[in-house]
């Protein structure tokens, strides 16, 4: 049977596709032209209810698996996920916008990685012997049940997996329920979790807006919930977690600082700002949106900086020569508009860009504001989109009291050339995911999360396993037991 690049229903339950056109209609645009390419529908009651309880059954059976066992469905459905990178690539662009250039090295491939690194962890999923005298104590580590994931729509393939891979690795069942905005991709990781050996509804995809995912968070048979999204929505998923004593992962914003010391490489710091801005337009959520630049080399940064802009290529993203994409969404496209509106207003000089491009699709220039103060609203609020501030600083101390004056802290970045001090401001920046001479690097083997409004709890890395399974505490006695009476 030859392989579909396209999915062919709204959702994914118990191993097969299933629609149910009674759902509110989700459009999926084309963010490059407007064009609607698809037409899904959101999860009815009972399509939820269907979800659910697919991965109830399949999560019974899975964790009677071997460790191993599992690790070889996660690491086989890697492996095809790789042969299929240009067509789940293709897939992921057409989904978000971003630029071929782009997801074929970072998307299906991050997620990828991610199978494979769990799927290795695995079999080593292991307890602890813990001798006390003659007695002894033992540990299992045990999976939590069934696994909701909401995930965002920056990076949708990356995220399902993300979410899946360490949950299902320690024995859980997932369901996930993508944004409605991309809605394409999680269904291909499912079909393709299928084909690797996954048992039937261990692996659930449902679309739907919030009242779905509410529905997800509440349900009682729902054991873990983790979300990727905005600090506002995860909240309130929190809250309903909460509730109900569910465990958390929260993954969500951040308005991040990159500092730029004096003695810095300056194509090295300005490389690292355009990654921490630019790539995948500006719609990341640890974007280092502050760049705080010491005054003595602010001049010469912004003007490299301008001059690197000119190797940007507006066009359609599935064209690899283009290397910037559109906004995933004309919503998007107005809200950062909005706030490049209000840099201008409030004083921002606009060294670069600010419009939006005369072409069909929701295409915005790279914008460069100089001379941002930490008051104004483009240097507090996350604006998700290609918007850069630059900041004037002259102390060390100065600049780490104004980069942690924020209510985040997702990530945080210095470029110096000085090791000690590096690894000082690090240490003293108020951030889960930290870069020294280089930003935005994330690689599975390395935790992610944030601090503060930024976050709970931490995805990838060892770390993760933490937050996708429990312990089982047994003491056992070996002599006779003593009593009051």
């Amino acid at each position: 049977m030859s392989y579909d690049p396209q999915p062919q229903a709204s959702h994914y339950i118990g191993g097969a596709y299933v629609e149910d056109s009674s759902g509110t209609e989700i459009p999926v645009i084309y963010p490059a032209t407007g064009e609607r390419i698809a037409t899904l529908h959101a999860a009815t009651p009972a399509i939820v209810d269907q979800a659910l309880a697919a991965a109830e059954a399949a999560q019974k059976v899975w964790a009677t698996w071997t460790p191993r066992a599992r690790g070889r469905v996660l690491t086989r459905a890697a492996q095809i996920m790789r042969e299929r990178n240009r067509e789940l690539s293709e897939l992921e662009t057409r989904d978000t916008g971003k630029p071929l250039q782009e997801t074929l090295v970072a998307d299906a491939t991050s997620g990828a990685d991610a199978l494979e690194y769990f799927g290795g962890l695995a079999a080593g999923l292991t307890g602890e012997h813990i001798q006390l005298g003659d007695d002894w104590v033992y540990t299992i580590r045990e999976p939590l049940g069934v696994c909701v994931g909401i995930g965002a729509w920056n990076y949708p393939t990356q995220i399902a997996c993300w979410k899946t891979a360490p949950a299902l690795a320690c024995g859980n069942a997932m369901v996930f329920k993508p944004s409605e905005t991309t809605p394409l991709s999680a269904l291909k990781v499912a079909e393709i979790l299928t084909e690797a050996g996954a048992p039937a509804g261990l692996f659930n995809v449902v679309q739907g807006m919030g009242e779905v995912g509410a529905a997800l968070v509440t349900d009682p048979r729902v054991a873990k919930v983790s979300l990727t999204g905005s600090a506002a929505t995860g909240k309130r998923v929190y809250a309903a977690a909460a509730a109900e004593m569910k465990h958390v992962t929260m993954e969500l914003g951040g308005k991040s600082p990159l500092i730029v010391f004096e003695d810095a490489e300056i194509d090295n710091a300005v490389s690292g700002a355009i990654n921490g801005n630019f790539y995948s337009s500006g719609q990341v959520c640890s974007n280092g949106t502050r760049v705080f630049v010491h005054r003595s080399i602010k001049e010469a940064f912004l003007e490299r900086l301008t001059e690197r802009l000119s190797g940007i290529v507006y066009g359609d993203p599935l064209d690899e020569a283009t290397n910037f994409g559109p906004m995933v969404s004309e919503r998007q496209m107005q809200i950062v508009q909005g706030f490049i509106e209000k840099g201008v207003a409030e004083g921002a000089r606009l060294v670069a860009g600010g419009k939006r491009l005369e072409r069909e699709g929701f295409f915005l220039e790279a914008t460069i504001f100089a001379d941002v103060t930490d008051d104004m609203t483009i240097a507090r609020e996350e604006i998700f989109g290609p918007v850069m501030s630059v900041l004037d600083f002259e102390t060390e101390d100065e600049a780490v009291t104004r980069a942690n004056a924020t209510e985040y802290g997702l990530s945080a970045g210095v470029f110096t050339r000085d090791i000690s001090r590096a690894h000082r401001v690090i240490r003293s920046l108020e951030a889960g995911s930290c870069f020294i001479n280089s930003y935005n690097d994330a690689p599975v083997e390395a935790p992610f999360g944030g601090v503060k409004a930024s976050g709970v709890g931490r995805e990838n890395a060892h770390a993760a396993l933490e937050h996708y399974s429990q312990l089982r505490s047994v003491y056992v006695r070996m002599g006779d037991v003593e009593a009051p009476f």
